[in-house]
């Protein structure tokens, strides 16, 4: 079978869910048997979000390859359910820097270099990288909304493939906005055929409308739709605001999304098994509106709250397994002091401290930890928050005052976090860190062990300071131990408290491989920990 293309793009205005809907297809044609993967485009120059602000775009998604990519990516592997790559995502600032560096080295043989052909033609490489990846279906969402400039070389590109490819071979989805306006009780159409018109003007004839609404869609709204922006009536798709994220790919399916799909790219009809997902929604809708447990996450980036999506997500997946709803409540760090910790940390029922980067906020982060550690509240520590648990205890348990980590303090002379000295390639103010998938060898008998229920794992990392051995043996001898390490035992991955009852962190981001059926170990074990908490004090 060739391999089958479908584009999504967007019209009206951002963020309607071009992610959920290309996420929510990849579901239902997996669910039919079908290989999918998933790449996005985004029309920033970037060449990827690593150095981008949290609080400009949100957090960085990294791959078990190592890429840092957008958000999306997180969607994408939690529907689907499949680990990408850097091949997933894209942005202008890489397409132009492969077009660059191939100029420079003479690939083109000394022709002017232009957006057409080597921008498109650099674009639709990197949609046909698949081809030899045995995958049957390509779903590629283009970033941004049609009639913006950034976009146009990838409209154009995927114009080219419309062309280039067997038309059963590939489909253009449009996610387009219907307002409902309340005064005369009415939902328009007219946004929707204006983006429509905008990308009949660029040579792309969308075969699918996926129109965000808030109401059912009158029948005669489908019929102006599929008139004026020249679709069938059953191509009209609405998406209305699910009760929950994880319901729409099922609200899709019965919208007949994944039909329309099918039909279009000719491929088999097959029963889709969506037995599975039908499964956990259902048990989501049974839980008790009235168990609910409250978890922290006490970090820097809070006034964007994307900046911790894939945490988040994590802590409603180990809900939805201990079936309790789960309250995350966002605190910023800078807030936390010694002397209020108590005031605004106190009826928690978990805390998380997760990852970040830079000095700002750290005494908060320290405080939040040592009041979770001394009050006996379920906690974990991501990333940096792994390393701010290792310095509250070196400071307050082992007394060493001026602990710290030698990313905040150079000149530190106890720096328990630190670089370690043949990290090859490591600069303090470079771009280059630890990324992606590492193995991580867990000590039996350990509550990382219990957690995971094996002692081997691997999991995405993105840091460039580390455990300092010097302490190690100190550090473990006042009750941190070191749970998990690297398998030659050099890296620290994972420390814990034996006598609190749950106090675990890791070098790693578990939240970037938590699933909705499947969700992290640690998150799940946490939430866990926070219901029996809570069963206990009341």
């Amino acid at each position: 079978m060739n391999t089958k293309y479908v584009f999504v793009t967007g019209g009206v205005v951002s963020g309607l869910g071009k992610g959920i809907t290309a996420a929510s297809l990849g579901r239902l044609l997996k669910n039919r048997g079908y290989k999918v993967t998933i790449q996005k485009f985004d029309p920033y120059i970037n060449v990827d979000p690593g150095t981008m602000s949290p609080f400009e775009h949100g957090e960085v998604f990294v791959t078990d390859d190592g890429a840092e990519t957008d958000l999306d990516l997180g969607h994408y592997e939690r529907f689907v359910d499949e680990n990408l790559t850097k091949n997933s995502s894209i942005t202008t600032g890489r397409i132009y820097s492969n077009v660059i560096e191939k100029e420079r080295r003479g690939d083109y043989l000394g022709k002017t270099v232009q957006v057409i052909p080597h921008i498109t033609n650099e674009i639709k490489e990197n949609v046909y990288s698949f081809e030899n990846d045995d995958i049957d279906v390509v779903i590629t969402e283009i970033g941004g909304t049609v009639g913006d400039i950034e976009s146009l070389p990838f409209l154009e590109a995927i114009r080219q493939i419309g062309l280039e490819k067997n038309p059963e071979d590939v489909v253009y989805i449009h996610v387009t906005l219907l307002p409902y306006i309340f005064g005369s009780n009415e939902i328009k159409s007219k946004p929707t055929q204006h983006s429509v018109k905008e990308l009949q003007s660029l040579g792309i004839k969308p075969d699918i409308l996926v129109c965000r609404t808030e109401t059912d869609i009158p029948e005669s709204v489908k019929d102006k739709l599929a008139l004026f922006c020249n679709v069938r009536k059953s191509s009209v798709i609405p998406n209305k605001t699910a009760d929950c994220l994880y319901a729409v790919p099922l609200m899709l399916e019965e919208e007949g999304l994944a039909r329309e799909v099918c039909q279009k790219l000719h491929l088999e009809e097959r029963l889709p098994d969506n037995h599975e997902w039908e499964e956990m929604i259902s048990n989501i809708r049974k839980i008790k509106e009235d168990e609910i447990i409250t978890i922290a996450i006490v970090g820097k980036y809070i006034q964007l709250e994307d900046s911790y999506l894939s945490v988040a997500e994590s802590i409603t997946h180990a809900g939805f397994a201990n079936n309790v709803k789960t309250k995350i409540k966002f605190i910023d760090s800078e807030t936390v002091t010694k002397e209020n910790a108590k005031e605004i940390l106190q009826g928690l029922d978990g805390i998380i401290v997760p990852g970040g980067f830079g000095n700002r906020g750290i005494e908060g982060k320290i405080q939040t930890i040592k009041y979770a550690r001394e009050n006996n509240i379920p906690f974990l520590g991501i990333c940096l928050g792994m390393q701010m648990s290792v310095v509250e205890f070196a400071r307050d348990v082992l007394g060493i005052a001026d602990a710290n980590s030698a990313e905040f303090d150079e000149i530190c002379k106890n720096p328990v976090i630190h670089i370690m000295d043949d990290q090859i390639g490591i600069d303090k103010k470079g771009g280059t860190m630890r990324l992606g998938a590492y193995p991580c060898s867990i000590k039996p008998g350990t509550l990382a062990e219990k957690i995971y229920g094996t002692n081997k794992i691997d999991e995405r990392h993105r840091h460039r300071f580390e455990f300092n051995n010097e302490y190690k043996e100190r550090i473990e001898e006042a009750g941190m131990i070191c749970s998990g390490t690297s398998p030659d035992g050099r890296l620290v991955e994972i420390v814990e408290i034996p006598s609190h009852p749950f106090f675990i962190a890791g070098q790693f981001h578990p939240e970037f491989k938590s699933r909705p059926n499947r969700p992290a170990p640690l998150f799940k074990a946490l939430v866990k920990a926070a219901k029996e908490n809570k069963e206990r004090s009341t």
